[in-house]
């Protein structure tokens, strides 16, 4: 059964932050929240809970998955950012978007499309998201957390333990959300396209 945290969303309770990134570390599997919903979180280098996740939201390997990175800086370790590709994600960051971009070698290979050799990158502004990032000290593998059957990801923390609690090591109660996806942006091939709009202003990217 997972465990429940309460965190204050502008304000995060130190131990219970570094509780949930030593959950992380362990191999846990959490819920918690970001600036487009709750998402589920893992180790970045665990392969059996990303499979954990896999199940949950009954997706395959092809998924997108995304890093949630701290800052530019750490997203630039794991993606192939460009001068223009960089001034345009600096700009933009952090906010409600998702960018596709080449991985780099220190992404593990399982996380990457296998085609195109693209993975997911955010650096949401969020505060509780913000403290995990910077507890943990390197991004955390993520997706969005939407059930099977849905279009948006959870909103209700209550809910969402209600569901999940047996399948999930932690959920982040960081209050009710908002249901709207972050809009996603594909810059992996050195041409700007919007793949969906949604949380984040496309403007900045037509």
């Amino acid at each position: 059964m997972s465990q429940f945290f309460y965190v204050h969303p502008e304000n995060p309770q130190s131990r219970l932050i570094n509780q949930a990134v030593a959950m992380i570390r362990q191999g846990g599997v959490i819920a918690y929240p970001t600036d487009s919903g709750y998402a589920l979180g893992c180790h970045i280098g665990d392969k059996s809970a990303l499979e954990r996740i896999c199940r949950i939201r009954q997706i395959d390997k092809e998924h997108n998955f995304t890093l949630i990175c701290r800052d530019l800086s750490e997203l630039s370790l794991y993606a192939r950012v460009d001068n223009s590709v960089y001034r345009l994600l600096k700009n933009n960051t952090p906010g409600p978007y998702t960018f596709i971009l080449k991985g780099t070698k220190e992404v593990p290979r399982r996380l990457l499309n296998a085609k195109r050799k693209t993975i997911g990158l955010r650096v949401p502004e969020h505060v509780i998201t913000q403290s995990l990032l910077e507890a943990l000290g390197e991004p955390i593998m993520s997706t969005s957390l939407i059930l099977p059957g849905n279009d948006v990801a959870e909103s209700d923390p209550e809910e969402i333990r209600d569901r999940l609690e047996h399948q999930l090591d932690l959920v982040i109660h960081g209050g009710y959300l908002g249901e709207t996806p972050t809009t996603v942006i594909d810059i992996s091939d050195d041409q700007v396209e919007i793949l969906r709009v949604g949380a984040g202003d496309p403007a900045p990217f037509s």
